[in-house]
This record gives C-alpha cells, structure tokens and sequence, in this order.
C-alpha cells in the first residue's frame, strides 16, 4: 500500500486491478505545465517527461500491463517534450484511451489524440492555437520558418490521430475572434467531438468501460492469430 501511495504522489500515476474483468491496467496522469529541458517554478505543478518515458518504456515492455488510461488536465507547456510523450503513446502496441478533465491546451492537444480513443467530459475544453515563443528571438526570416516548421509538425500530428483536417486545425489555430490575448480556438467539450479533435463526451466510467472492451477485443484477436 505504502509502495501505491507513493507511485501516485511523486508520479501521478497508479495500477488498476479490476477483479471482476481481470485486466491490468496502468493509469497516468498528465497535469498542470509540461516540463521540458528547463525546470518550472516551484510553485507550479509540472509533468515531467523524464518521468514519464521510461514509465512509457515499462508498460510496453510489461507482460502483465495490458492497457493504458491517461487523465489529462494540462496548460500545455514545452512542445518538444509534449510531442515527444505523445509520439511515445502512439507507439504503444497496447490498447490506450485518453480522458480530457478539466482541459488540454495547446501541446495538450497532441497528448490527447495521442491514445487509440479519446474521451473529453462535458465541461473540458480544448485550445488550439499557434506555436508561441519565449525568450531571446532572432529577427530574422530562418526563425520564422523554424517556428512554422515547428507548428506544421504539431498540426500533421493532430490531424493524423484525430478525425480533423490539416487545413482545418489550422483555420482553427489562427481564428482571431475569441481569444482576448492570442489567436486561436477554445473548443468546448461537444464542440471537441464535432469537429472531430476528440472522440467522444464521457467521463470516468466511459473511458474505463472503452479500455476494458478495447482489451477484450485484442485479446480475442490475438487467439484468432495464435
């Protein structure tokens, strides 16, 4: 128990043994900003990647892992780690679903269509908007192309795990009518849905209820295989 309290206070992340189904389930949970190379404040509440991989790495590798739930309520944060997290989830063999809380800004966008099915709760939203940059910029015009670059990458991401359009995200990303202080788009949880970003509205119950049916569907594929 002590082992369990521990593994969710310093990772956000726990195992879920359903008795009754009898799956093994892994459930991480990616909050507050994404942290990349360089540390947030300490008052802030951060999602590391260097936890997060190798945590990745484990339950691929695992035999008793059989699927992964992610919760997520994140600002966003640090876009190559972000993408880097999400790339990794895509590539896991085992079944994966997403469950959107609160929100999943920005590089949270990618985290989220990163599962196999992706569920958002009625109050969630979404934020898609341009690729920002802090710190010391260069003016000069290979900058500007480094950033576009960086955004085209985020946007092949989206579209290629997600039902939405490349054009699409993008018409979204720099819509300059509902943000005070930036472009872009919040979208709703239905409104996630019906642009095809997201799945499904649901809550707890529906991500978990997919996952267990997801698991059972691999199971029965891989005897047809066997």
């Amino acid at each position: 128990m002590g082992e369990k309290n521990e593994q969710i206070k310093e990772m956000g992340a726990m195992d879920l043994d359903n008795g009754k189904r009898k799956h093994h389930i892994k459930l991480i949970t990616i909050i507050g900003e994404i942290e990349g190379h360089e540390a947030v404040s300490g008052n802030t509440k951060a999602t590391k990647y260097e936890h997060l991989l190798p945590m990745l790495a484990e339950i691929e590798d695992s035999t008793e892992i059989e699927g992964l739930l992610i919760l997520l309520n994140t600002l966003g944060g640090d876009v190559e780690a972000g993408l880097s997290i999400a790339e990794m989830i895509a590539s896991l063999s085992k079944p994966t679903v997403s469950l959107v809380l609160g929100g999943s800004h920005s590089i949270g966008g990618p985290l989220a269509v990163s599962a196999d099915y992706s569920f958002i709760v009625p109050s969630g939203t979404m934020i898609i908007h341009p690729v920002r940059s802090s710190g010391m910029f260069i003016g000069v015009m290979q900058s500007f192309k480094n950033m576009e670059k960086t955004q085209d990458r985020i946007t092949r991401f989206l579209a290629k795990h997600s039902h939405m359009k490349q054009h699409r995200i993008e018409e979204l990303m720099l819509n300059p009518t509902q943000l005070v202080k930036d472009v872009g788009t919040l979208l709703e949880g239905q409104e996630a849905v019906d642009e095809g970003l997201i799945d499904e509205v649901g809550g707890m119950s529906d991500a978990l209820n997919k996952l267990h049916e997801m698991i059972e569907m691999q199971k029965r594929k891989n005897n047809e295989n066997s």
